[in-house]
């Protein structure tokens, strides 16, 4: 089992910045891919990020790329999101989940919510 758990959510104005930190306890954290989904109210949980067991490769959903980083730090069993130039479209709680390769999405934290005001 691993388990995770969110920070780093809040209310910002459109433009502004935040960064999401993930932290994982548990089985062995760098063994996992990692990932942020967001779930807008009334909508469904879509993805936004992933990245590898080793950072070397990251994947992004369309609306967020070139805005938002995906990264990890193995050492500290953290996996991160800096959210830059932030849309009131943004807004919605944000999950970090993980997934050994090749497998589901099979560990989910809490969520944290992510305000965007205009």
């Amino acid at each position: 089992q691993v388990q995770l758990v969110e920070s780093g959510g809040g209310l910002v104005q459109a433009g502004g910045s935040l960064r999401l930190s993930c932290v994982a306890s548990g089985r062995t954290f760098s063994g996992y891919t990692m990932g942020w989904f967001r779930q807008a109210p009334g909508k469904e949980r879509e993805f936004a990020a992933s990245i590898s067991w080793n950072g070397g490769r990251t994947y992004y959903a369309d609306s967020v790329k070139g805005r938002f980083t995906i990264s990890r730090a193995n050492a500290k069993n953290t996996v991160y999101l800096q959210m830059n130039s932030l849309k009131p479209e943004d807004t919605a709680v944000y999950y970090c989940a993980g997934a050994l390769p090749g497998s589901a999405w099979d560990y989910w934290g809490q969520g944290t919510q992510v305000t965007v005001s205009s």
